[in-house]
Parts: C-alpha cells; sequence; structure tokens
C-alpha cells in the first residue's frame, strides 16, 4: 500500500452552527437528505449500517448507490464510516473521517479525511476534493 498520504484528501471548513447541529446533520438521514442524497438510512451508532442513493445529475434513470458501515461514533465530535459504490471494485471502497471541532458555542470546524487507493491517482484525488467541497457548502447553506 503507498504512503497515506498519497490516497488521502483532507478538507477543513469552519462552520456557523454549533458541532451538536452539524453532527446531527450528517447523522440524521432526515437532515441528510437535504444536503447529501435523494434517500439515505443511517444508524447512528458504531457499528450501524447506511445507505444513500443519489440520482445521477446527467442520467436521471441512473441511481448511484453508497453503502457502508460506521466504524466509529463518537457524539458530536468524531465519525468514521466505511463507504462501498455498489456496482464498483472493493478497490473502490473507502474510509471516511469527519470530526467535529467546536469554536465556540456557534461556530464548528469540521475537517474530513478520505482514505482510498484510488486516490493514488490525482484525478481521483481532484474528483473527490471538489465532490466534497460541494457538500461542505451545501451542509454549511442548510445550516447557517
Amino acid at each position: 500500500m503507498s504512503d497515506i498520504g498519497e490516497n488521502s484528501i483532507t478538507l477543513t471548513r469552519t462552520i456557523d452552527a454549533p458541532a451538536e447541529e452539524l453532527f446531527a446533520a450528517w447523522t440524521d438521514p432526515a437532515l441528510l437528505e437535504q444536503w447529501q442524497a435523494e434517500a439515505v438510512e443511517f444508524e447512528a451508532f458504531e457499528g450501524g449500517r447506511f445507505r444513500f442513493e443519489t440520482v445521477d445529475a446527467d442520467d436521471i434513470q441512473t441511481v448511484h448507490v453508497v453503502t457502508g458501515t460506521v466504524a466509529g461514533f463518537e457524539q458530536d465530535r468524531k465519525l468514521v464510516e466505511l463507504w462501498h459504490h455498489e456496482g464498483s471494485d472493493a478497490s473502490d471502497d473507502s474510509t471516511l473521517i469527519v470530526t467535529f471541532q467546536p469554536l465556540d458555542d456557534e461556530r464548528t470546524e469540521i475537517s474530513i479525511v478520505e482514505i482510498a487507493e484510488s486516490h493514488a491517482d490525482p484525478q481521483s484525488r481532484i474528483f473527490s476534493l471538489e465532490a466534497w467541497d460541494e457538500a461542505l457548502s451545501a451542509i454549511a447553506e442548510l445550516l447557517e
């Protein structure tokens, strides 16, 4: 396996929302459906399972499905999720680590680290950085 730096991306952003609200937006299916995917199942506990369904923007007949497991859960502080894109090789699986650091009562620094073998390819890293940047913009818009 390559060095983790070659296989990972990291984004950090400050969002004007308390850590509790930001964490809820990341774990509550009804809130996740407002910014992450059209249909969501999410068991918010360590060992819980999740499923996201997203309609392809270019072909509404195509639905992308991500399934996975919550490998780590620290209420309002940290999530570790193991992601699998249905129809893809296991080599496309990824680990997502999301931390929520309160800066004060109304602002939280959120950090996303995604680790995937596919990120050894620079185009994969760019695609994921852009996708997670859009996701962070969407969650910020929802909460701010």
